[in-house]
């Protein structure tokens, strides 16, 4: 009885173990599912200032984020002479860059067939107006920093 036993332990472990083998997922195959995973048109986090980190609610943050922005280069361009070198330009739109190690890019952005002002010198003087902007965090995309763009209206003349 106990070698027949001491058999039947022996032939249950020997095929037991073929339970425990796990087929090993191929690398690549995995790598792919979690690249199409990833929606690479969303942040995880939107950039933000030190006025805006205290709130936390991701949406209310963002708004702040952009008013901040929107406000800081209406306040910092318009006490320039844009408004009376260019009188009939009333909106200006900036695209906006932020590298992942917290540097920032503005470039105005024209309409194709724009003629009427020196789209050169204004450009200079926005690089100029903007060159002591805050400090920003950048975007964060699954836990790493990441460039961002986007284009922001900002009003020249308010009525």
């Amino acid at each position: 009885m106990k070698k027949l036993l001491a058999v039947l332990i022996l032939i249950s472990c020997s095929t037991s173990c073929q339970y425990f083998e796990k087929k090993v997922p191929n690398e690549d195959e995995l790598l792919e599912k979690q690249i199409k995973a990833i929606n690479w048109d969303k942040v995880d986090e939107y950039p933000s200032v030190l006025e805006c980190e205290k709130l936390m609610d991701k949406s209310q943050r963002e708004l702040c984020f952009f008013e901040f922005l929107t406000n800081t280069i209406q306040q910092k361009i318009g006490m320039d002479s844009l408004t009376t070198l260019y009188p009939k330009i009333d909106t200006i739109e900036v695209k906006v860059t932020i590298y992942p190690d917290a540097r920032l890019q503005f470039e105005p952005q024209f309409p194709k067939d724009t003629v009427a002002y020196d789209t050169i010198k204004i450009d200079s003087i926005l690089k100029s107006r903007l060159i002591d902007f805050p400090k920003i965090n950048p975007a964060i995309k699954r836990g790493i920093p990441v460039k961002t763009q986007f284009v922001l209206p900002v009003i020249l003349k308010r009525e």
